[in-house]
């Protein structure tokens, strides 16, 4: 994300300028998506946190403190809703829909199979887990970009990461789809 840009339009939100703020909607509406069905892996519950992610941007954009980068903050106001919303959220949501195949049908099922319990694994890792599994890993977020995000000194982001990924590794050693 070019942060200069999102700097200029949010300048141009502050200002009243509605079309800089669709057009920072349509900058980060699909990365923030994202982000937020990585946390759920479920597309209607993705869907809805993403448009409560965008009112509370919309809301609060008053209070972005511009020594920070944009991406971080509307990245953290996403994995904070993606949390909250999953307080009693029970469904492992559905497969990754863009998963090409091969010629190989065996392979493709024992992919999708691998697939299906990493997801499965997320959603039984605590949040803070999966957030940094989500923002590093599927999401190619540096350390220091985490660190932003999440409000962590990078130290934490890097012991939160390898116990998250040692839970998960544990977690999938006991279900056998490594």
């Amino acid at each position: 994300m070019d942060d200069d840009q999102s700097k200029t339009l949010v300048a141009a939100c502050k200002r009243g300028d509605r079309k800089a703020f669709d057009a920072l909607l349509l900058l980060y509406q699909k990365p923030v998506f994202n982000a937020v069905y990585r946390m759920l892996n479920n597309v209607e519950e993705a869907r809805d946190v993403t448009q409560i992610v965008f009112l509370k941007v919309f809301e609060n954009l008053h209070s972005y403190d511009e020594s920070h980068k944009f991406f971080s903050w509307i990245y953290r106001i996403a994995i904070n809703e993606a949390i909250n919303q999953q307080v009693g959220y029970k469904s492992y949501g559905q497969l990754n829909d863009d998963m090409e195949g091969t010629e190989d049908p065996q392979r493709d099922a024992g992919h999708c199979e691998m697939q299906r319990g990493i997801e499965v694994a997320l959603m039984k890792i605590s949040a803070d887990h999966r957030s940094v599994i989500v923002l590093k890993h599927l999401l190619d977020f540096s350390y220091q970009e985490i660190s932003e995000i999440l409000q962590l000194p990078e130290k934490t982001v890097k012991s939160r990461l390898y116990d998250a990924r040692d839970r998960l590794r544990e977690l999938l050693n006991k279900e056998s789809f490594l």
